[in-house]
């Protein structure tokens, strides 16, 4: 029975493309979202008795975006995003880079960066409020910090991933210092660059609506929370949608732009 599952899912598979296959799979979720919640499903351990069904969620958006409130929330939470990751991108390449090319970048920036590593950005939040004269400043920080250390990490192991023998050929050819690092560190590093932008920016958007939740006064984290406190339960599923999407199509932008950055890596899948 298993091993028939399979091959039916396989026959799927191979005779779909994968835009239809995955709008399938989304019309999947959406179908079950809408039979939890019609039938009033209660497991016990998790219930969807007061869960808004898929048209409340797409009245309320709808109400949403023909309200003027929508490009204030929007714009304000894509500013913040936007500045905050644009400021990680810089700083954790250009530290990536140093880190992971110079050992007096790696003994004095590393162990520092280590110990704040692991604390959550959502941490900073108490603190940023009080470094920051203002709160836009405040969630731009907690932005720039949520996107900082995967941009980081993904730029030093690209760099100590790029092959010894290939900084030796272009050394033995003539290429000095600035000629290596351009033409054969960098490119060889930026796949992992391009992988680490991307988390970043997932990344940012969870700590920038965190941010929002606890002190904004526009943005798509105050929206959800405020839905929250006056009970219009459609509203947060709608607020947590628009996070969904803008994050996805902000982390494809960022995809679209490394493949664009990197014609050859297109050249090597075609020939796959």
């Amino acid at each position: 029975m298993a091993s028939s599952s399979v091959s039916s899912f396989v026959l799927l598979r191979a005779g779909l493309p994968r835009a239809a296959l995955r709008t399938v799979a989304l019309l999947g979720c959406l179908l079950a979202w809408h039979l939890a919640t019609v039938q009033r499903v209660d497991l016990g351990f998790i219930t969807f008795r007061n869960v808004p069904s898929p048209r409340e969620v797409a009245e309320s958006a709808w109400a949403l975006a023909r309200s003027p409130l929508v490009l204030e929330h929007l714009g304000a939470s894509l500013r913040r995003v936007f500045i905050g990751f644009g400021l990680a991108t810089v700083v954790g390449v250009a530290l990536g880079l140093a880190v992971g090319r110079a050992r007096w970048a790696e003994d004095t920036l590393l162990p520092p960066l280590e110990v704040l590593r692991p604390i959550p950005a959502v941490a900073w939040i108490p603190l940023a409020i009080l470094m920051f004269p203002s709160s836009e400043a405040s969630m731009v920080f907690i932005t720039f910090v949520g996107a900082l250390f995967p941009v980081l990490l993904n730029t030093v192991h690209g760099v100590e991933a790029v092959d010894a023998r290939l900084v030796a050929s272009a050394r033995s050819l003539g290429a000095g210092r600035l000629a290596v690092f351009g033409e054969v560190v960098l490119p060889g590093a930026l796949p992992s660059i391009v992988t680490g932008l991307a988390i970043g920016m997932g990344t940012a958007w969870f700590c920038l609506v965190t941010a929002e939740m606890i002190s904004g006064q526009f943005g798509i984290g105050y929206y959800t929370w405020m839905s929250y406190t006056i009970q219009n339960y459609a509203d947060i599923v709608v607020g947590m949608l628009f996070i969904g999407v803008l994050g996805m199509g902000s982390s494809a932008l960022v995809r679209r732009a490394g493949q664009l950055l990197m014609p050859w890596r297109a050249v090597q899948e075609a020939k796959r």
